[in-house]
């Protein structure tokens, strides 16, 4: 995106308005400010094409068909043009590769095992030999312990049979902590509903300047982080409510609670930020000045939640992992340190990079300081394991879920970003005052306007007018393209689910040759036996002769 959108736009800057805001460093936190009027934001970007050398053109006073001759000397790029189609190249990309990946770890992924048949083979065969480290055998015998419980747990599910009391109260029990955990979260998108209209209320009715009013921009970051904190663990408690047996099924309850959760809150920005923000853009109570676009205040917004986000899983890693474990060694005298979520973990990145595609639109420097991001959390925290962190008690499971994590990635996270800002491009209303598709009912008209000027130009290129109407312009092309994706994973997953079927029959035909076996052998002895009782009863009657 920096080669085809950041680049010839920096290339070639826009005027500027000359009461630009200085730099106070706040906006680092906020992206507020000085950052308003740069690259980072939609609103700075041209609606024109833009040329080289065209004050060559503009200065003298020629003709218009010479002008245009003149302007055709030298190379141009159309901004608007280039701003839609290198979104929508992107999120093509973006989701070919996560089909792709998510296809092949399919196959990779689900294993075809008997838990009857594991049992011994963990038993006897998984132990590696070549580990002579100390704690590297700890490791491995706690990963193998892991591993047998949840081999048992699947066997002893089997043949438990609870009484009908017993399976009422689990059910009441369940029903308990699943009312808790939805009540929670509908509590809190229920606050940060109301908590948006109040702090940018209160932002609008206050008419001092300043970094204290810079600053309350982040009123509602700090909100929703807190509940992403904190509120897993009001679904930890009630997990420890439930009693699951299966380390697996918990770890699986957890993921559908905090996906729960982080999709709620989503839900509830987007429909804030596509609503209420670029429905009533007239408002001052979103948008201060008339220079500003509503797509950079929601783009503003989407980094404030990046950053933040970052911000409080620093001090989560400093506060819940470096502090927690000084005091375990000092004050309780515990040898045991705390283990790393790894489900947790794969889910907050998850929901970063959820904040990192809804702001492609509008920030299109975001996926940069998500990257940035990802690259300072990745030693951040590979340094906190190696310090801090234990080896999770569920480490098999856990380490075992590419595919289930692929999949969250795909189809809550890139298909509800995709769907956001497809409904954008193709239904919102951009600003008037800024951006690239300023003066145009929506979006998707730039490319529209592109091929009925190419056409124009050269009648011969109708053909191309047509299949952009037919292909682009109609959205049944769009829900084919979805359905041939969603078709190829559902083709690998019945081609897996066909291998574990024959795999499955290929194991009882050799339980079954296995019997016939035994059967034959018992047979034989049996005959063996009869043909030696006759010749025993005539060696004792010569023997008594």
């Amino acid at each position: 995106m920096g080669g085809f959108l950041v680049l010839p736009q920096a290339i070639y800057p826009p005027e500027l308005h000359k009461n630009r805001e200085p730099f106070t460093g706040l906006e680092l936190l906020t992206g507020a400010g000085y950052f308003s009027d740069t690259l980072m934001y939609y609103g700075y970007y041209s609606n024109y094409t833009l040329r080289s050398h065209m004050n060559n053109c503009t200065e003298n006073n020629l003709p218009s068909s010479a002008k245009w001759e003149c302007e055709s000397k030298y190379p141009s790029y159309n901004m608007p043009l280039a701003y839609f189609f290198t979104i929508g190249m992107a999120f093509f990309i973006t989701c070919i590769i996560l089909v792709y990946s998510m296809s092949k770890s399919f196959g990779q992924s689900f294993r075809i095992d008997k838990s009857h048949g594991m049992l011994a083979m963990k038993a006897f065969c998984s132990w590696d030999f070549k580990v002579v480290k100390k704690s590297s055998v700890k490791l491995m015998s706690e990963n193998i312990y892991t591993q047998l419980k949840e081999l048992l747990a699947e066997v002893n599910q089997r043949h438990n049979k609870n009484t009908a009391l017993q399976k009422l109260w689990r059910l009441m029990v369940h029903s308990l902590a699943w009312t808790i955990c939805i009540a929670g979260t509908t509590g809190c998108v229920i606050a940060i509903y109301f908590s948006s209209d109040y702090v940018h209320k209160q932002r609008a009715g206050n008419v001092s300047r300043g970094s204290l009013k810079e600053a309350s921009l982040l009123a509602l970051p700090v909100l929703v982080s807190l509940i992403n904190l904190l509120l897993p663990g009001l679904f930890n408690l009630a997990a420890w409510m439930e009693e699951y047996n299966s380390p697996s099924v918990r770890t699986y309850v957890a993921i559908s609670r905090n996906l729960m959760l982080k999709v709620s809150v989503l839900g509830v920005l987007c429909y804030l930020w596509l609503s209420r923000v670029a429905y009533n853009s007239d408002s001052d109570i979103y948008i201060k000045t008339s220079s500003q676009c509503w797509e950079s205040f929601v783009g503003q917004e989407l980094y404030r939640f990046l950053i933040i986000d970052f911000i409080f899983t620093l001090l989560n890693t400093l506060f819940g992992e470096l502090l927690w474990r000084i005091f375990s060694d000092k004050v309780l005298k515990h040898k045991r340190k705390p283990g790393f979520d790894i489900a947790k973990n794969v889910l907050d990145l998850i929901y970063g990079q959820t904040l990192a595609w809804l702001g492609v639109l509008f920030t299109p420097l975001l996926p940069a300081v998500q990257v940035l991001k990802l690259l300072l959390l990745f030693y951040i925290k590979k340094s906190s394991v190696m310090m801090n962190c234990q080896a999770p008690r569920r480490p098999y499971r856990v380490s075992q879920m590419t595919t289930i994590f692929i999949t969250l990635l795909c189809f809550p996270s890139f298909l509800g970003a995709s769907v956001c800002v497809t409904y954008t491009m193709w239904s919102i209303n951009p600003s008037e005052s800024c951006g690239p598709f300023r003066g145009r009912k929506t979006m998707f008209q730039a490319g529209k306007h592109w091929i009925e000027e190419l056409e124009k130009e050269n009648p011969h290129l109708s053909l191309l007018a047509r299949a952009h109407t037919y292909l682009v312009e109609n959205p049944f092309f769009m829900f084919v393209g979805a359905a041939i994706a969603l078709i190829v994973i559902y083709f690998q997953s019945q081609v897996v689910d066909g291998q574990r079927k024959i795999i499955t029959l290929l194991q009882e035909q050799i339980e079954n040759v296995g019997k016939d076996k035994k059967f034959l052998i018992t047979r034989l002895q049996s005959m063996h036996e009869q043909k030696r009782a006759p010749k025993q009863s005539l060696a004792s009657q010569d023997s008594g002769c």
